[in-house]
């Protein structure tokens, strides 16, 4: 068992202003089905470094449940047509929509595109029109992430030192 520090983190408003802009050409964010293979590859190479694991111990029918829910809403950034980063959002057209995973591949990283990719998928999860939108994050994810989120609308509204399997 390993203890980390959580944050709780919520928007309570969509964000604002002008639509931001691809910082490379090429870059498109989609909101796309993805099959098990190929969602399970990209959570290995956007999570490995920052050890996300929830969904690689997932039993498969589980998770195929998950990602064929139409409250699931998965958008993949794509560069070239090749997968560059994923968002994930649980309860889609709910009060609240779960932020479950949003990150890039490492060698896409440093690029800019973390928050293009935050502020296309964060529009699209708005126009569902819940009251907030909500995520946590962890001291074992990205140094920037909780920043990342800040700047995007986020305000932490609880910290805690949770247990999770090691």
């Amino acid at each position: 068992m390993v203890d980390l520090l959580v944050t709780y983190m919520e928007m309570s408003a969509p964000p604002q202003g002008v639509l931001r802009a691809s910082p490379l050409p090429g870059a498109i964010v989609a909101r796309e089905r993805l099959d098990l293979s190929f969602y399970l590859d990209l959570c290995r190479a956007v999570g490995g470094p920052v050890q996300w694991d929830q969904r690689l111990r997932m039993a498969e029918a589980e998770l195929e449940m998950r990602l064929a829910d139409d409250a699931t809403h998965i958008h993949v950034l794509r560069l070239g047509g090749e997968a560059a980063g994923f968002c994930e959002f649980n309860h889609v057209g709910q009060t609240a929509i779960e932020l479950v995973h949003f990150g890039l591949v490492p060698a896409f990283q440093g690029k800019r595109l973390g928050p293009f990719l935050l502020d296309r998928v964060l529009r699209a999860a708005w126009s569902h029109r819940p009251e907030w939108v909500w995520l946590h994050t962890d001291t074992h994810d990205h140094p920037a992430a909780q920043a990342v989120y800040e700047r995007a609308g986020f305000k932490a509204y609880a910290r805690r030192m949770e247990t999770f399997p090691d």
